[in-house]
């Protein structure tokens, strides 16, 4: 699924504009980057868990030509499934999340 893909949804889904949906999406995904880009973790029960994971520098080789290479640290983000979205994977069932929801 492209974010295209997932601004039809949230379209059909939800009687929105194309516009309420980018505005919309666009507004969740910058706030999960500006939370990882402050080192906080993210936790969407039922879904998972995003945070930003440190890796130390180290020496690497180049693989075309086998010279030394130094590779700075850096942070990732990384995701870890939660169990329940893995089981329901797992068994091809499919989740209704807007009825799981507790806020309306």
């Amino acid at each position: 699924m492209t974010r295209a893909d997932l601004i039809e949804s949230v379209c059909q889904k939800k009687k929105l504009t194309w516009l309420q949906a980018e505005i919309l999406v666009g507004a969740i995904f910058d706030c999960m980057e500006h939370s990882l880009v402050r080192g906080e973790r993210i936790e969407v029960r039922g879904f998972g868990t995003f945070h930003a994971r440190n890796y130390k520098g180290y020496r690497g080789r180049n693989p075309k030509t086998g010279n030394p290479v130094e590779v700075p640290p850096k942070r990732l983000p990384f995701f870890k499934v939660s169990k329940n979205l893995a089981a329901d994977i797992n068994a091809g069932r499919k989740r209704n999340w807007l009825k799981e929801s507790s806020r309306s």
